[in-house]
């Protein structure tokens, strides 16, 4: 069982940076893919980033390349999201979520929200223009 916390959300300024984190518990922490997802109200839940924890290889969303960069700590089993340049359409609840890596021979699946077996509660992040 693995259990997810998102931390630091809050309302900035466009323009402004901030840094979402998520303190993961269980133990296959390090064979995990680590997914950044947002949601904003009446659209679909979107993949933002994701990181395997077993060699730190990152995936982004091509729209958000850039300026969100995934990181992750495995001894401290959390994972992170640096948002920098943020723009009022980057509002939205922000989720992490984890899947076993090897669930899935192929990379594709990292981006894909069905893939993931464990989701946090979401961290709300609201842009101002």
């Amino acid at each position: 069982q693995v259990q997810l916390v998102e931390s630091g959300g809050g309302l900035v300024q466009a323009g402004d940076s901030l840094r979402l984190s998520c303190a993961a518990s269980g133990r296959t922490f390090s064979s995990s893919v680590m997914g950044w997802f947002r949601q904003a109200p009446g659209k679909e839940r979107e993949f933002v980033a994701a990181i395997r924890m077993s060699d730190s290889s990152t995936y982004d969303a091509d729209s958000m390349k850039g300026r969100f960069t995934v990181s992750g700590d495995n001894a401290r089993k959390a994972v992170y999201l640096q948002m920098n340049s943020l723009k009022p359409e980057d509002t939205a609840v922000y989720y992490c979520a984890a899947l076993d890596q090897h669930s899935y021979s192929s990379v594709s699946y990292y981006y894909r929200r069905f893939a993931y077996n464990y989701w946090g509660q979401g961290t709300q992040v609201t842009v101002s223009s």
